[in-house]
C-alpha cells in the first residue's frame, strides 16, 4: 500500500490485502492493531457499515474497565480481562486516552448475600485480582458514604475509560503507515472462498483478502452466515437501559458500586458508574428486544424478531428465566421499579434524581438448548475466524483478545 493513500478506499477493489477485519468495535480495531504489530508488513483492510467507530456495543456501554473477579477460573474471560486490563491502562496512559482506575465496590445488601460475596471473593484470589479486600459497612462508608450493605469486596483495579476514544487511537495508529485502512459504509453482504484468498461482498464493492476475521458484534452470525458457515449459535440482542444521575446529585457517588450478580443469568444488575467523560450512569436493566439495534423504547424488525422469536433456544431460555424477565420489563416500564432496584444500594435515591440516558443492546449469543453461551467463543472455516461469541468483559479485554486471535492467525493459517 506503500504507493496508495490509506484515503482512497476503493482501489483496495483492485488489490489483496493480508487480512480483512469485519467491524470496526473494539474488538475488531483491537484485532487489527495487534495483527499490525505482529505482521509489521500486512496490508489490513476493517470494513464497518457505520460511519464511524464503535457505532454500537462499544459506544453504549457503561465504559467500565473490569477487573475479572467474577469469571470461571481457568476461562478465555478470567484470563484475557485480567492480562487486557494490564494493557488496556497501559495504551491509555501511553496515548492520552480518558481513563481513570478509580475501583468499586461489589455490596451483599443482605445476610443471605454473604456465601456468594464470600464465592466473588474466593474467585478473585484464584483469578489473582491485585489489591481486592473485604471491607465492612465502616470501611464501606468511608469509601462510598451513601451506599449501605453488609459486607462489601473493594476492588481497586477496576475503573472507568473512553472506549470509542480507544477505536480512534488504534484507528489511527493502523492508518499511520498506509498499510491499514478503515472502510466506513461497508455493510457486509457476502463472504467467499476462492483458491487463495476471501471475497467480501461490502457496500457497492468487493474486496480481497488473503484472511478474514469477523468482529461483527451484534450481527456475527449473520456475517458468519453470509460465508456459508452454520453455527448453531444464534444472536439474541437485549437491550440495557440507563439513567443518569442529575448534576446536583453526583455527589451520591463516588467510585463504581455494583450489587452481588445473579448467578444464573449473565447481567450484573443495576449499578452505578462514573464515566470517563463525566456523568455518573445508573443501570442497566436486561430486556430483550426486537430489533438487533433497536434503542428506542419500542423498536421492532419482523425479519429480526421473526428471527429471534423462532429460535428454540429462545423459548427455551425464556422459560428457565421467565421470572427475572417479568422484574427486567418492570423496570423498563416503571421508573418507580428502577429506583427501587437502585434504592438497594443507595437509599436516598429518588425517582427526581433521575434522567434519562441513551440505551445500549447487547449480543446474546445462545445455543439451541437455551443455554447462553458464557465465554468468548470463535469457529473458523478454511481462511476465516468468526468471533462468534465476545459478551463482557470484551472490551475490558479488547487487547489479550487481540492477542488472542492473532495466536489463532498464526496457528490455524499456518502464518
Amino acid at each position: 500500500m506503500a504507493d496508495e493513500s490509506p484515503k482512497s478506499p476503493f482501489n483496495s477493489t483492485q488489490k489483496t490485502y493480508d487480512f480483512i477485519i469485519v467491524g470496526a468495535g473494539i474488538v475488531g480495531l483491537a484485532t487489527a492493531y495487534k495483527l499490525h504489530k505482529k505482521f509489521s508488513d500486512a496490508t489490513i483492510l476493517v470494513l464497518e457499515k457505520e460511519v464511524w467507530v464503535g457505532a454500537h456495543q462499544t459506544g453504549k456501554n457503561s465504559g467500565v474497565i473490569h477487573s475479572g473477579i467474577y469469571y470461571k477460573p481457568g476461562s478465555y474471560k478470567a484470563k484475557n480481562c485480567r492480562d487486557g486490563r494490564l494493557q488496556l491502562v497501559d495504551f491509555c496512559n501511553e496515548h492520552e486516552v480518558a481513563m481513570e482506575v478509580c475501583g468499586k465496590v461489589i455490596v451483599a445488601t443482605k445476610e443471605e448475600e454473604l456465601t456468594r460475596l464470600d464465592g466473588i471473593y474466593e474467585r478473585g484470589i484464584q483469578n489473582q485480582i491485585e489489591g481486592i479486600g473485604m471491607i465492612d459497612p465502616s470501611e464501606l462508608a468511608e469509601i462510598e458514604p451513601h451506599v449501605k450493605g453488609v459486607k462489601a469486596i473493594h476492588v481497586p483495579c477496576s475503573g472507568i475509560v473512553d472506549y470509542v476514544g480507544m477505536c480512534d487511537h488504534m484507528m489511527d495508529i493502523i492508518e499511520a503507515d498506509g498499510r491499514g485502512f478503515v472502510q466506513f459504509g461497508a455493510r457486509v453482504h457476502a463472504i467467499r472462498e476462492r483458491s487463495s484468498e476471501v471475497l467480501v461482498q461490502a457496500g457497492n464493492s468487493t474486496y480481497k483478502g488473503r484472511y478474514l476475521i469477523n468482529c461483527a458484534g451484534l450481527y456475527c452470525d449473520h456475517v458468519a452466515k453470509s460465508a456459508g458457515l452454520n453455527s448453531p449459535v444464534k444472536i439474541v440482542p437485549f437491550k440495557g437501559e440507563y439513567y443518569e444521575l442529575k448534576p446536583e446529585t453526583e455527589y451520591l457517588v463516588k467510585h463504581l458500586i455494583y450489587p452481588l450478580p445473579n448467578p444464573e443469568f449473565p447481567f450484573l444488575g443495576v449499578h452505578f458508574t462514573r464515566m470517563a467523560l463525566g456523568g455518573i450512569e445508573c443501570g442497566p436493566n436486561a430486556v430483550f428486544v426486537f430489533k438487533r439495534e433497536g434503542y428506542e423504547k419500542f423498536a421492532f424488525d419482523f425479519k429480526e424478531s421473526l428471527e429471534s422469536l423462532t429460535f428454540p433456544g429462545f423459548w427455551k431460555m425464556a422459560t428457565k428465566h421467565w421470572r427475572m424477565g417479568l422484574d427486567e420489563y418492570k423496570r423498563s416500564f416503571s421508573k418507580e421499579a428502577f429506583v427501587r432496584g437502585l434504592q438497594t444500594l443507595i437509599p436516598e435515591v429518588r425517582s427526581h434524581h433521575l434522567q434519562d440516558s441513551p440505551a445500549g443492546v447487547r449480543a446474546m449469543a445462545l445455543q439451541p438448548d437455551g443455554e447462553i453461551l458464557d465465554d468468548f467463543y470463535f469457529e473458523r472455516a478454511e481462511r476465516q475466524i468468526h468471533v462468534l461469541n465476545a459478551p463482557s468483559p470484551a472490551a475490558t479485554a479488547c487487547l489479550s483478545l487481540g492477542d488472542e486471535l492473532v495466536r489463532k492467525c498464526e496457528s490455524d493459517f499456518d502464518l
